[in-house]
């Protein structure tokens, strides 16, 4: 059996998980406060997937730090690691556009979704509302049982509390704007 590779520290992952224990919080406790699955968080601690925004706010929330530290880093170190990056997340790529909006409830970031794939998992949910501008390509919103297709200059704003999930369905990269309000 092959041994799991831990997460370093200074990774996205290994900070949560450095968090979690500072609580003295097992997974399943941080699976009950967030709702998340604590199969996905136990991938994420290990550095197999990035977690979407919406799983990073509530992950940031439970453990009661600012998502902002996480994200800042995430995007010095993007640069270094974007090819495995994409591979670890199946072509799905985010930045905050927001740094300083520490402890606020407004944020922003830019999505990137290579060609013809999706995010990984189910549908997301998160407390609060959430807007998507569509910068270039095409983007497949699902929220709840619906589906909308977005093209450039196009937008939807739906209550996140609903599931939802985020596809790219054209041949070329799109780039989309998220802005998430939680209360």
């Amino acid at each position: 059996m092959a041994a799991k590779k831990s997460a370093e520290p200074s990774s996205l992952g290994g900070r949560i998980k450095k968090i979690r224990l500072e609580k003295g919080w097992s997974l399943a406790q941080l699976a009950g406060e967030t709702g998340v699955a604590e199969k996905e968080l136990e991938r994420v601690e290990e550095g197999a997937v990035m977690p979407a925004v919406g799983t990073l706010l509530l992950i940031s929330r439970a453990l009661e730090v600012d998502s902002d530290n996480f994200l800042k880093e995430e995007k010095e170190a993007r640069k270094t690691r974007a090819e495995a990056f994409e591979k670890r997340t199946e072509n799905y790529a985010y930045c905050t556009l927001s740094p300083g909006a520490r402890h606020k409830h407004l944020k922003a970031f830019r999505i990137t979704i290579e060609p013809n794939s999706a995010h990984q998992s189910v549908g997301y949910r998160h407390e609060g509302e959430e807007f998507v501008y569509v910068l270039s390509g095409k983007l497949s919103i699902t929220v709840g049982e619906q589906t909308t297709i977005l093209g450039p200059d196009e937008s939807l704003h739906f209550n996140s509390l609903i599931p939802h999930k985020l596809a790219n369905t054209s041949s070329s990269q799109t780039k989309a704007v998220v802005v998430l309000y939680t209360p």
